[in-house]
């Protein structure tokens, strides 16, 4: 009998150090718990956030989840440090916007206009960009897929107001195999 009550003492006593340790965890939760400031299409109140014209709008450290932003005028906007996350942006503009840091994951960009915007330091994996038009658009030390990279590089033209970097420079497309640069247009 004096084993049974060693191993119960035992056991009640592994649970209240479990206790312990998440204890404040648990209370802080309680107190102050934890926010996600993401705008998402079934939140009804998000939809109130986003105006028709969100052109050079400052929009830093927002996160867009599953969001349509199509046909959006994003030009000249301030993106630095945004979530975007299953995120439509087709046929947007974002003309000269600010979008160093952004990090859009699974993001359709098909058509969007990155005439001279700032996309350094840019996560943009799994993210399209079919038809986008990148003149001057600086993408320096931005992680894209290979293949997006490369098609990228097929159209690459201009340099960035901004930052004085090339597009094509900023793609590092000389170094990918394959490549082949654009034609000079007549």
């Amino acid at each position: 009998m004096s084993i049974e009550m060693v191993s119960i003492f035992s056991s009640l006593h592994k649970s209240c150090k479990r206790l312990f340790i998440f204890l404040p965890l648990i209370i802080g939760l309680l107190i102050n718990p934890i926010s996600a400031n993401a705008l998402y299409p079934s939140d009804p109140s998000s939809v109130d956030v986003l105006k028709d014209d969100l052109h050079g709008a400052d929009l830093h450290n927002t996160e867009y989840v599953k969001y349509d932003l199509s046909n959006q005028d994003l030009g000249e906007a301030n993106l630095q440090g945004a979530y975007m996350s299953v995120t439509t942006a087709k046929n947007s503009s974002f003309k000269g916007a600010n979008m160093t840091d952004l990090i859009a994951y699974a993001t359709r960009f098909d058509n969007a206009d990155f005439t001279d915007a700032n996309l350094t330091n840019g996560e943009l994996m799994k993210s399209v960009f079919d038809g986008a038009i990148i003149d001057g658009a600086d993408f320096t030390d931005a992680n894209l897929d290979l293949s997006q990279r490369k098609s990228l590089c097929e159209r690459a033209s201009g340099t960035n107001s901004q930052t004085g970097v090339n597009t094509i420079d900023s793609l590092e497309c000389t170094g990918l195999k394959g490549y082949m640069p654009p034609k000079p247009k007549a």
